[in-house]
């Protein structure tokens, strides 16, 4: 009869013992055999003091981005909570490639321009805004990246005057356009306009966890 299972699967188990490379060298002299077998692999007499670190193999992949949270619809009224705009009201256009959230103040109605945020920093709320009218196929994460003007060895400039940053022509003309979309949009609704015009602040006895956005 042939092995039973288990005997089979111990067999296959047990571990196979490293066959060693030899080979055999004479030896001179009447009393040493006239032969000696020596192992040909044979490991390094010395060792490094330190542990010496390999490094790891790595596995990068392409970005991901996260994904966009149920709660957060072109269109959604968003809160920011960190930033200088801490605490503002912004509407939501849509997610870049980088996950980056896309939105506006709109500028004319609470001085917020087109600008990018991380969804891990805003509050969604359950107010809305149509935004299908709105163009918004020209930005991208390329467009929002600063240029730093040369800087010219004749002209003394301060630290202050370099950390200024001015828009462009063309962002300006971008902000006009969307803005021009937006606006008549939001009047249409009763107490929209004041409501993206005021801060979110917590008074005493609001508790965040149990309140609805």
């Amino acid at each position: 009869m042939g092995k039973s299972r288990d005997a089979r699967r111990r067999a296959k188990e047990a571990p196979t013992k490293p066959v060693l490379q030899t080979i055999t060298k004479k030896i001179g002299g009447e009393k040493n055999g006239g032969e000696r077998t020596v192992i040909v692999n044979k490991g390094p007499k010395w060792y490094p003091a330190d542990d010496i670190k390999k490094p790891v193999p790595s596995r990068k992949h392409a970005h991901k981005p996260p994904k966009l949270r149920s709660s957060i619809k072109p269109g959604s009224v968003l809160i920011l909570l960190a930033g200088r705009l801490q605490g503002c009201r912004v509407i939501f256009l849509k997610q870049l490639k980088s996950g980056m959230l896309l939105v506006t103040g709109p500028y004319s109605v609470n001085r917020i321009p087109l600008r990018r945020v991380n969804q891990a920093y805003v509050i969604a709320t359950s107010t809305s805004v149509d935004v299908s009218a709105v163009d918004v196929s020209k930005f991208d994460d390329a467009y929002f990246k600063r240029v730093k003007a040369k800087k010219n060895a004749d002209v003394m400039e301060t630290d202050e005057e370099a950390a200024k940053y001015a828009p462009t022509e063309e962002r300006i003309a971008d902000q006009k356009a969307v803005d021009q979309v937006l606006v008549p949009v939001i009047e249409k609704e009763p107490l929209m306009t004041s409501y993206l015009k005021n801060r979110f602040t917590l008074r005493r006895g609001m508790n965040p966890h149990v309140m609805s956005f």
